[in-house]
């Protein structure tokens, strides 16, 4: 079967003084695509680090990660940073949206910053800042939203280019509950609509029941949770 990310006997571990901090342990994981999968675990599971590493950002101690069949290991830098703007967004509890750029222009930069064509790519913002209920807000700074909000204009940026996988860490740890259950709805809807599978890492609960498959991050392990 071939999975859109796939891990084999990943393990992460840190020098420290005195020996090794050794974070994740020989993890096999799969995601395929269009599925919503949640990891859930305590603080300091490995969690972040997991994301961290299928996402491109770090490189694990020893074992590979697998992008639609292709090795990971193996990119260059070039096509690390392709494989960024071609194939993941990313979403955290902070929104980390630009404090000086309206909505919309936070929105388009993915699309910016790939050099695609400013006209298409300004529709398929707005498309998405309607998709996410924020049209009407979109010539407005950060610091004219609510966190809820911002959290939703950060989810359609993520979207922006159109991603096979949307890596989200903790992306309602921030909301209150309203504003969560808002998230967690949209999440759902947009799954649907546009096909993006998501990897989600959360202490939430109630976000954690959307999940398509659920894996349980512990001790360094990282398993899939019978549902």
């Amino acid at each position: 079967m071939s999975f859109l990310l796939e891990t084999r006997g990943l393990s992460k571990s840190y020098r420290e003084t005195g020996g090794n901090l050794e974070i994740l342990k020989d993890v096999n994981f799969q995601l395929s695509e269009g599925c919503i999968v949640v990891l859930t675990g305590a603080s300091g599971s490995g969690k972040s680090t997991f994301l961290n590493i299928v996402g491109a950002l770090d490189k694990p101690t020893e074992g590979s990660v697998f992008f639609n069949g292709k090795n990971m290991d193996k990119f260059s830098r070039h096509e690390i940073n392709l494989f960024h703007r071609k194939n993941l967004g990313f979403m955290f509890q902070f929104h980390h949206l630009l404090s000086e750029f309206t909505a919309l222009e936070n929105v388009l930069m993915p699309a910016r910053i790939d050099k695609r064509n400013k006209s298409d790519s300004t529709k398929k913002a707005l498309e998405l800042l309607d998709a996410v209920g924020l049209l009407e807000r979109a010539q407005h700074l950060p610091r004219e939203l609510s966190g809820g909000e911002r959290q939703r204009v950060a989810l359609a940026r993520a979207l922006m280019n159109n991603p096979s996988l949307i890596i989200a860490d903790e992306p309602s740890g921030n909301l209150d509950e309203k504003n969560a259950e808002m998230l967690k709805q949209l999440i759902l809807e947009l799954n649907e609509k546009f096909g993006q599978a998501f990897l989600i890492a959360t202490h939430d609960m109630n976000l954690a029941e959307i999940a398509t498959h659920r894996w349980v991050v512990a001790r360094g392990t990282i398993l899939p949770l019978c549902q």
